[in-house]
């Protein structure tokens, strides 16, 4: 009678067992992220350049944030991105500490073989909860019918292209450019930084999508994604330069053809 009463326990606890993991709920799966297209007549090159440091803070490191804005072109759907390091060696060989004007990055796209060049600058960096950054991106795009000048000398080119006093600055066809700050304190904002996680991080990680507000790179990730699709935005509504087709911008500022 014992061993009935045993089996018949053994027996209700497997029964438990399997009713209980039949009823575990599935992991949650990944989402998918939005995509940024770049839609052209032909697949564009372009470089990053050393993002410029105008926050004066010591914590935005030049190359870190280049790096971080490669990895969001890299994603651009029409777009082959240069790593920071080869501008960087131009311009120890040109001898020059960053681009003054549009000559001088006309002249390194051409001798990188790229189609423009972009300059990161970063005007507010705060990576303390909540984080906050102020950010541009400007996109130099050199000309088709550009030509290397046989005496290259980028220190006169910037002087020569300088306006003088009073002058103002020449109007450049091939410039873009998007500016933005992006406070996570107001809702919209964090919203967005929600929304942006969204197919980019593990739903079974501890932190969640939270991530991308506690990591400041993950953070200037999201930025950067952000005024990418603005400079799109920008491109798409120049006549004058690389054309793009009719494109969608949802709330989370990504770009797509339509």
């Amino acid at each position: 009678m014992r061993m009935k009463r045993s089996m018949l326990a053994a027996a209700l606890v497997v029964a438990v067992w399997i009713f209980s993991a039949g009823c575990e709920p599935a992991p949650k799966p990944y989402g998918v992220e939005a995509r940024l297209r770049l839609p052209s007549a032909r697949r564009q090159i372009w470089a990053v350049a050393p993002a410029i440091n105008l926050s004066g803070e010591k914590g935005p490191d030049p190359l870190l944030q280049a790096d971080l804005l490669y990895q969001q072109l890299q994603q651009v759907q029409g777009l082959t991105v240069v790593p920071v390091n080869r501008v960087v060696e131009m311009y120890a060989g040109l001898k020059i500490d960053g681009v003054k004007s549009a000559e001088q990055a006309n002249l390194i796209c051409d001798l990188l073989g790229c189609d423009g060049l972009v300059v990161p600058t970063v005007t507010i960096y705060d990576p303390y909860d909540p984080p906050k950054l102020g950010a541009s991106l400007q996109l130099f795009r050199k000309p088709r019918d550009y030509v290397r000048p046989a005496s290259i000398d980028p220190r006169e080119i910037a002087r020569s292209s300088a306006p003088t006093p009073g002058q103002s600055l020449p109007q450049q066809p091939g410039f873009a450019q998007a500016v933005g700050m992006f406070d996570s304190a107001n809702g919209s904002v964090r919203a967005a930084v929600l929304q942006y996680a969204e197919g980019r991080h593990d739903p079974q990680g501890p932190m969640g999508p939270r991530e991308y507000l506690l990591s400041m790179d993950r953070y200037c990730g999201f930025a950067y994604n952000a005024l990418t699709a603005d400079l799109l935005r920008s491109i798409q509504r120049d006549k004058s330069g690389v054309m793009l087709s009719r494109a969608v911008i949802p709330n989370n500022g990504s770009v797509d053809e339509r």
